[in-house]
């Protein structure tokens, strides 16, 4: 009787022993499952964001915004410091850069007004750079340059940085003409020295 009493005990012994290791498998399987689970979305998080990332890295690679609109406040300060040799040089330094301009990832619109405007861009670009000498002629040209350009902003963005578009109606042979600006400062391309504040803001570009 007291084998028989024993062999119970020993039995009911593994079968809880086994049932906790049932259990346990259970357990540890759960949580494999849900860490995967985990380890997946985390992955895929990090793919779709290194994926977007590398798309607007491309994007800024292939299509410089910034590079442009930098070299235009450039053309821009230095006809305000009265400056035709640095003018000259910004106005070059443009129509490299547009001819590095590679236009495969824009939008069909991007596309249409870019066209429109390109020409023009080099165009008044390469007469101010070719004429450091003679201020007058750079400044005639770059009433069109900041037509253009106030078109190209609205369409490309500002770079990443606040702009200004001033209007100076002393400019332009009194009919008034307008420019980009990095800072709310006044500082007149059209006039230099005689009339460095003449303008004013008439809208901020965010």
């Amino acid at each position: 009787m007291k084998n028989i009493i024993i062999g119970f005990a020993i039995a009911a012994t593994a079968l809880a022993a086994c049932n906790n290791s049932n259990n346990d498998t259970a357990n540890a399987k759960q949580t494999d499952i849900k860490n995967d689970t985990a380890l997946a979305s985390q992955q895929q998080v990090t793919k779709d964001t290194a994926g977007t990332q590398s798309t607007t890295a491309t994007s800024e690679a292939t299509f410089p915004v910034k590079e442009i609109i930098t070299g235009y406040l450039q053309l821009k300060n230095a006809l305000a410091k009265d400056n035709g040799q640095d003018a000259a040089s910004a106005g070059n330094a443009i129509v490299a850069t547009l001819a590095k301009v590679d236009m495969k990832g824009l939008s069909d619109v991007q596309m249409k007004s870019y066209m429109n405007i390109a020409d023009d861009l080099k165009e008044h670009a390469e007469h101010i750079g070719a004429n450091a000498g003679k201020i007058e002629h750079q400044r005639e040209h770059f009433i069109m340059l900041s037509k253009d350009m106030a078109d190209f902003v609205k369409t490309f963005g500002n770079g990443g940085q606040t702009l200004y578009k001033d209007f100076c109606p002393m400019a332009n042979d009194g009919k008034g003409a307008t420019w980009i600006s990095e800072v709310k400062e006044i500082k007149n391309p059209y006039l230099g020295s005689k009339m460095p504040d003449c303008g004013s803001v008439k809208e901020t570009i965010k």
